[in-house]
């Protein structure tokens, strides 16, 4: 009878899972990672399953011209929805996006027609290529969150954010260097997550 192959275990790829961690973008400083890491990095997050082959994301590096732009913009939207924000708030608003070296727009972008891949298969395959870019960026010597907040959902900011007809913000990818130590945080209960079904 013929035996399976001998399958090796790589210890330090489950090592780094089992530690793996995001760390706040606003403890986050410079360096971040140069073009040539980014487009790396994009390549990973493109590698994720993907039903069809049909890429139903998208990435966006946005320049630090394009983060001060739309920091501007953002605070005028968050004005409008809240005229009396305190100031403090003002400039949380005006820096979402330049809190940390590098960030990443992940953009949803199904086929809403397609024949075999249902939307919903085709957003969770952007929400796996979320995760590359934070893994892809640990493992490259980075600290990364994945945000969303409010300006992730605003119609009004989509287009200007990089949306296009039918596209949706998934999140912003925040990769930098972390100016304090990483600390752990709680984690589910794996009896009330991980079951066994007979």
């Amino acid at each position: 009878m013929p035996q399976s192959p001998v399958t090796q275990s790589n210890d330090a790829v489950l090592q780094f899972m089992a530690t793996r961690r995001s760390v706040p973008a606003k403890t986050m400083g410079g360096p971040g990672p140069s073009d040539m890491e980014i487009d790396a990095m994009a390549r990973i997050a493109a590698r994720i399953p993907d039903h069809g082959k049909i890429a139903p994301w998208r990435f966006i590096v946005y320049s630090d011209a394009a983060k001060a732009r739309l920091g501007e913009r953002i605070l005028q939207r968050a004005l409008e929805n809240d005229p009396d924000l305190a100031q403090d708030m003002r400039e949380i608003e005006r820096t979402r996006l330049s809190r940390s070296p590098t960030v990443i727009g992940l953009i949803s972008a199904p086929v809403r027609d397609h024949p075999k891949v249902p939307v919903w298969e085709q957003e969770l395959s952007c929400g796996a290529a979320g995760l590359a870019w934070l893994i892809a960026a640990n493992a490259s010597g980075y600290d990364a969150q994945w945000l969303t907040e409010w300006i992730a959902f605003d119609e009004a900011l989509a287009a200007e954010l990089g949306c296009g007809a039918g596209e949706r913000i998934a999140g912003f990818i925040h990769i930098g260097t972390r100016t304090m130590p990483k600390t752990e945080r709680d984690r589910p209960d794996m009896a009330e997550v991980l079951s066994v079904m007979e």
